[in-house]
């Protein structure tokens, strides 16, 4: 979640693929705006006012700004690398900073794993940085 302090916000991705603005002083959302699949980690930067959704499926980074009072809309998706679903955004340069890796295919299931995750390949873990 990222959270716009000054002006107590709220921006939350959620795996229907929106991002929800919720008023942390009312509790009621109040914008909505698509996002991509697989949202990990959402972010907000205070500096240039911008949200940040990492969509780890699509391998994709939602970028949210506020168009008007209140009104929310998506500036920009960059392209980035299935995966990148976690981040974090540096606040002194605005870069925002994800982690990705390249995966085998699954295991078969068992009973004892009914839901197996695939193997990282191996020496491909790298840190993607977005930014102006």
């Amino acid at each position: 979640m990222g959270f716009d302090v000054e002006h107590h916000r709220i921006f939350s991705g959620c795996g229907n693929e929106v991002m929800t603005v919720l008023d942390t002083q009312t509790g009621k959302v109040i914008a909505t705006a698509p996002i991509g699949a697989g949202c990990d980690g959402a972010g907000f930067d205070p500096t240039t006012g911008l949200a940040f959704s990492a969509n780890g499926d699509d391998g994709t980074l939602t970028v949210v700004r506020e168009s008007s009072a209140g009104k929310f809309e998506v500036a920009e998706t960059v392209t980035t690398q299935r995966s990148a679903r976690t981040m974090t955004i540096d606040p002194k340069n605005h870069h925002i900073y994800l982690s990705a890796a390249e995966f085998g295919p699954a295991p078969a299931p068992t009973a004892e794993t009914p839901h197996p995750r695939p193997a990282m390949i191996k020496d491909s873990f790298v840190i993607l940085v977005v930014g102006n």
